[in-house]
């Protein structure tokens, strides 16, 4: 009961405050499973009543404040606009995992559909309260999901209010990264691909994820300004160091996660 009047609560004042015309949508995959949702714990995870944790594909939301560290910037809003939309369809909503099934946590991959067909994905990601990822093989809605976040960046929606795109010679700190920087070198040998931004970040894709990449769209970027997207990690005893700079490294899984900066 508790519960009910909290997202209740939620589903007011979020809705009050992200009303986004003519948002972008998912198409309804196949096979989908009616499931009860016991709760939503942030932005991009809900527990179902069944037992089992669900990290929604295709989004990363901003970190609540957790060990007394502060949340991240619209991590609460997210977290609420989660719940308004689980409440929308009293606590049920269909499930349809992923081709790859449990991340290494142990947490189910799968998209959320509200009764009408709605993915909530492309809503948290069309209101600017997520960040779009693509991980393989769970890139069946990349494109629809690209436009969603697209949509919230031209409108300037949450997140994209006070973009916190970082230079690659900003980065401090290991975790979730949305950088930009320019290309000084591209090297290739048994590990894979090593992209190197002026300043200390190197992006790598792995030797058997190469196939998913244009590798002639690869070899244009040298010398222009690219947007990458993932998890930095310290690269200390990581791959063939270029430079001394180059102190972290940034693992690309998927194109999506790259682009020519606009």
């Amino acid at each position: 009961m508790l519960m009910k009047k909290a997202l209740l609560v939620s589903a007011f004042f979020v809705g009050a405050i992200w009303q986004v015309p003519a948002l972008a949508s998912c198409p309804a995959l196949p096979g989908a499973l009616r499931v009860e949702v016991q709760r939503v714990i942030d932005g991009d995870t809900v527990r179902l009543k069944d037992g089992r944790s669900v990290r929604l594909i295709g989004v990363n939301a901003p970190e609540l404040g957790r060990k007394g560290r502060a949340a991240e910037p619209f991590a609460e809003a997210a977290r609420r606009r989660l719940q308004s939309l689980v409440m929308e369809n009293d606590g049920q909503v269909g499930l349809v995992t992923g081709r790859e099934r449990r991340d290494r946590y142990g947490r189910t991959l799968a998209h959320l559909y509200g009764r009408e067909g709605v993915n909530l994905e492309a809503r948290l990601l069309a209101e600017g309260l997520a960040y779009q990822v693509v991980i393989a093989p769970n890139d069946n809605l990349f494109e629809c999901q690209q436009l969603a976040e697209r949509q919230a960046r031209q409108l300037g929606l949450g997140l994209w209010r006070r973009p916190s795109v970082l230079k690659a010679d900003q980065i401090r700190k290991p975790g979730f990264a949305l950088l930009t920087g320019r290309v000084n070198n591209i090297r290739r040998n048994r590990g894979g691909l090593w992209i190197e931004l002026q300043g200390a970040v190197v992006l790598h894709v792995a030797a058997d994820r190469l196939e998913r990449f244009d590798s002639a769209w690869i070899s244009r970027l040298k010398g222009r300004q690219v947007e990458a997207r993932g998890w930095v990690v310290g690269r200390s005893g990581r791959g063939p160091l270029r430079k001394r700079g180059s102190r972290w490294l940034l693992s690309l899984d998927h194109p999506g996660m790259l682009q020519v900066a606009r």
